[in-house]
């Protein structure tokens, strides 16, 4: 699926990219959803929870925008150039949380991230220089990121995490 240049293109993406990331997670049990990867130290439990608060964050960028404040980018304290850091944080906040809460958030958010994206026109989302704080990015860069480039990641990492360990 090429890049989205759309706001049809966009959701379209994000609604695909995020049902075969479910689509993966109904087929598994559960245990093999908590367990961490020895390789990675996360388990797709982790990667739920880092979805959402990466959501959350674009939304948050976005809602700042809106309001005619600067956000901080990518996060209060962290430089584009620290995202490990990030990262971590967002994984320390999260791994001990019980995977039916993180699914209820992941699911609420990727419901929030849709609506305010198709509260959005193309030229809002696709124009340069439509919102102050995106530089010569377009806003829809940012939201691809958040939703169906990020599922991609997630569901590639999320098979390495309940793939059978060991020699072979």
């Amino acid at each position: 699926m090429p890049r989205p240049t759309t706001k049809s293109e966009l959701i379209a993406a994000a609604r695909v990219r995020h049902a075969a990331l479910d689509t993966f997670l109904e087929a598994q049990p559960q245990r093999a959803l908590t367990r961490l990867n020895p390789e990675t130290g996360w388990s797709v439990k982790d990667i739920l929870a880092h979805l959402t608060a990466w959501e959350q964050l674009c939304l948050g960028w976005w809602r700042a925008g809106q309001r005619g404040e600067t956000p901080a980018l990518p996060a209060v304290g962290y430089k584009w150039s620290q995202l490990p850091a990030l990262n971590a944080a967002i994984w320390k906040a999260h791994h001990r949380r019980r995977y039916a809460d993180v699914v209820l958030d992941y699911r609420a958010s990727f419901a929030e991230i849709l609506a305010a994206i198709d509260g959005l026109s193309d030229v809002e989302l696709f124009s340069r220089r439509q919102v102050a704080w995106t530089g010569k990015n377009t806003l829809g860069a940012y939201f691809i990121s958040a939703t169906s480039s990020h599922y991609d990641w997630a569901l590639k990492l999320a098979r390495q995490c309940v793939r059978p360990t060991g020699g072979g």
